[in-house]
């Protein structure tokens, strides 16, 4: 059980640090990735854009960290579902890297077009305009669609184990098939990645982390439930 409540609130905190840093990454990043004159913008604030990076960085590790450490709970109610959900917050996690990647390397192209003497600007902004369309699409891929089924999993196991009150799960059943939607409406242009429809649709997705992870700091796991869980055989 010590062990338990342990697991519960490093989740709880990781879940915290991976939203508190992926808004700061985005905010530090505005400079490069919003308005027309990023190529001069980008290397007049190169160190806020490395630092945008990092928190990304921050947030890649803190997703790995939450599935890693939910892993062990999670298998003792459905080991097949609890492996999915491993794998695929690993390939958001390679998603969201692959955007800092982009990110940074914008930011090499932005150097190198304050540095050059006479630039070719159009080979610039063709370049420029790859790069961000990079991040855009891992942007829609790993927080959004990604995470739409990531969050399905471990809520799904979160209602059917009572392992915390069943209206976080409902939460998160809705937010993650709400943040789903959103992903495909942005994938068919229908709706814009940042918009006041993508901010509604990704809301209750949003909700449901921050009340998980309070509740897992501050409550932790249902002991009655987990105490089931370990006499009970797995699903699969």
């Amino acid at each position: 059980m010590i062990a338990h409540k342990k697991s519960a609130l490093l989740v709880g905190v990781l879940f915290i640090l991976a939203a508190v840093t992926s808004i700061i990454g985005l905010i530090l990043y505005d400079p490069i990735l919003n308005g027309p004159d990023y190529l001069v913008k980008g290397a007049e604030h190169g160190s806020q854009v490395i630092l945008g990076a990092l928190m990304e960085l921050i947030l890649v590790v803190s997703a790995v960290g939450t599935a890693t450490t939910m892993f062990p709970i999670l298998r003792k109610y459905d080991e097949t579902i609890a492996l999915w959900h491993v794998c695929f917050r690993f390939l958001e996690a390679i998603i969201i890297t692959i955007g800092v990647i982009s990110v940074l390397s914008l930011l090499t192209l932005s150097r190198e077009f304050v540095a050059a003497a006479a630039p070719d600007t159009a080979s610039f902004q063709a370049s420029g305009t790859v790069l961000r369309a990079l991040h855009d699409w891992t942007f829609l891929l790993g927080p959004n669609f990604m995470l739409g089924i990531n969050t399905m999993m471990y809520s799904y196991i979160f209602y059917k184990s009572k392992l915390v009150p069943r209206f976080i799960p409902v939460l998160g059943m809705t937010g993650s098939a709400l943040v789903f939607l959103a992903a495909i409406l942005e994938m068919f242009d229908v709706i814009r990645q940042i918009s006041a429809w993508g901010a509604m649709l990704s809301l209750p997705v949003a909700a449901n982390e921050m009340i998980l992870a309070i509740w897992l700091i501050v409550k932790g796991f249902n002991s009655s439930a987990l105490a089931k869980m370990e006499g009970a055989p797995n699903a699969t």
